[in-house]
């Protein structure tokens, strides 16, 4: 039973709490196991790109890096090495918002235009406006502010941003909120920002950013549930496996702000939607919970998903759920509802930001590159060995391109938690190829774009066949104990806080035979 957008996004298991099954685990339904490995090969190769697809370049080498590899020296230690943190490198700072601005926005005779960055956009005309006002939540979304402040300069009066990064602002506050586990500060912070939308009059452009990560920081229950069963209904729904618009369909229902009821708040203001993507797919309904967006699930099929799952919940929820079948709370705004005449949106950067600029880098290096998917999702270690096949046939016979060779993809993988180790789906990714690479020639690298993969403050890790040991990768990976294995193989790459957020990044290496390893 899966509700919403047309393409489901699974959750990313391993940036919550361990020891949890989840994804396709034990409980799902059919349906939804089905989608424990999802790879999809588009052949994009190198010099096939059209302008509009590679429109952005690589790294500009004079320019200041906005992202660093922190122990790039102990990791550089072959030409396969050095090419795949290059790639990482372009791809994260590719999607930095310094550069997404830098591309996509812009403030010319008073109009503020944004153009997707895949398609789409808008345009306002700020004189139509008394007052510009700047909200929003999410890992990046301080990053985004900083760059909006310097954009609009004295235009913008001011706003509140929930994140996870204390970014210094100048007009806009900033209100350091709980990532992946809700708390009070963000609860406070998400209140805050309802009560700047409900002030916006119809002479008010909100300008909206929406991050990856917004969900959990933009933690405001509906009147009667308190902050703990949002985050036990929540728990348990990931611990059972339901998919992403599963809980969805759970939690714009328990919330004050999600499932279009920001907009509903903000009307007749209007509202122009600067989101970064961390969703497969990039559905605007889906990325933090769709706030200013429409949503087509009811209170019928809130509750069919936990009886589905057979959760209990609390009293309060129980009677929320009641009240809203019984049409004595009011339903999550729909699609065709005049509140969303006002709203416009931008997905100004997505994983394909990320992925094009990796594959750029590598096209500059003197490799032939190949975007194998931006969507791939499924259990990382499955991934991983579906990729690496890829690579390795590379390397023996040239198919699909010859070495030297680069593929690239993105997506967001998952892990079914069931020892007691700690790591992250990129962690457990490499370790994977790394427990069956054959060819020395072979470099893999994985990391979130955020900096921190899983529940750790690993970015991920980078391998060859000479890092690992078959026997101790495939213990770590039974334990999901990749990262201390990592650590004291050098392989774990570590970049802090990245400032972005457009899920996974991973590259592969197909060096000449001769290459030094």
């Amino acid at each position: 039973m899966c509700f919403g957008v047309p393409k489901p996004h699974t959750e990313p298991v391993s940036k919550h709490p361990e020891n949890v099954t989840r994804r396709g685990g034990p409980g799902a339904s059919p349906e939804c196991q089905k989608r424990v490995l999802r790879l999809v090969v588009s052949a994009e190769y190198g010099a096939g790109f059209s302008p509009a697809t590679r429109e952005f370049s690589a790294m500009d080498e004079s320019e200041p890096d906005l992202v660093e590899i922190q122990n790039r020296d102990v990791l550089d230690r072959s030409r396969g090495h050095t090419v795949a943190l290059d790639c990482l490198q372009a791809g994260i700072e590719a999607a930095h918002p310094q550069r997404v601005v830098e591309r996509t926005i812009s403030v010319e005779d008073d109009i503020f235009r944004a153009r997707g960055a895949e398609s789409g956009g808008f345009e306002h005309n700020l004189e139509s406006f008394d007052k510009v006002v700047l909200i929003g939540g999410g890992k990046a979304a301080a990053t985004v502010a900083v760059e909006l402040e310097e954009l609009l300069g004295n235009r913008l009066a001011d706003g509140i941003v929930v994140t996870t990064d204390a970014t210094e602002t100048d007009r806009v506050t900033v209100v350091e909120g709980g990532h992946p586990i809700p708390n009070t500060e963000g609860m406070a912070g998400a209140r805050a920002v309802r009560q700047t939308v409900r002030d916006a009059g119809s002479d008010t452009l909100m300008i909206a950013v929406i991050t990856g990560g917004a969900s959990a920081l933009l933690p405001l229950p509906a009147d009667g549930i308190e902050l703990q069963d949002l985050r036990e209904v929540t728990q348990d729904l990931l611990e059972v496996g339901a998919t992403i618009n599963e809980i969805n369909a759970v939690r714009k229902h328990l919330s004050a702000v999600k499932g279009g009821r920001l907009a509903e708040a903000g009307s007749p203001a209007s509202t122009a939607i600067l989101a970064l993507s961390d969703v497969v797919g990039d559905y605007m309904g889906v990325i933090g919970s769709g706030p200013f967006s429409p949503d087509p699930t009811s209170y019928t099929d809130a509750r069919a998903v936990l009886d589905e799952y057979e959760i209990t919940v609390s009293d309060a929820v129980d009677s929320r759920l009641t009240d809203g079948e019984a049409g004595a709370a009011p339903e999550t705004p729909k699609p065709g509802d005049e509140i969303f005449t006002g709203v416009t949106s931008a997905v100004v950067a997505t994983n394909r930001t990320a992925c094009t600029a990796a594959a750029r880098a590598a096209d500059e290096k003197g490799y032939q590159s190949m975007i194998l998917s931006s969507r791939i999702e499924g259990e990382a270690s499955e991934a991983a060995l579906s990729v690496l096949g890829i690579a390795q046939e590379s390397a023996e016979t040239g198919d699909p391109i010859a070495p030297p060779s680069v593929f690239v993809s993105g997506g967001e993988t998952t892990v079914t938690v069931s020892g007691d180790g700690t790591g992250g789906p990129n962690q457990e990714f490499v370790v994977a190829t790394g427990a069956g690479l054959e060819y020395p020639e072979i470099t893999v690298a994985a990391v979130d774009t955020d900096g921190a993969d899983g529940p750790t403050d690993i970015a991920g890790g980078i391998v060859n066949a000479n890092t690992l040991s078959r026997d101790t990768a495939r213990t770590a990976l039974n334990r999901n104990d990749v990262s201390a294995l990592l650590e004291a193989s050098d392989g774990a790459v570590h970049t802090g806080p990245t400032g972005t957020n457009v899920n996974d990044l991973r590259v592969v290496v197909v060096g000449p035979s001769n290459q030094s390893c």
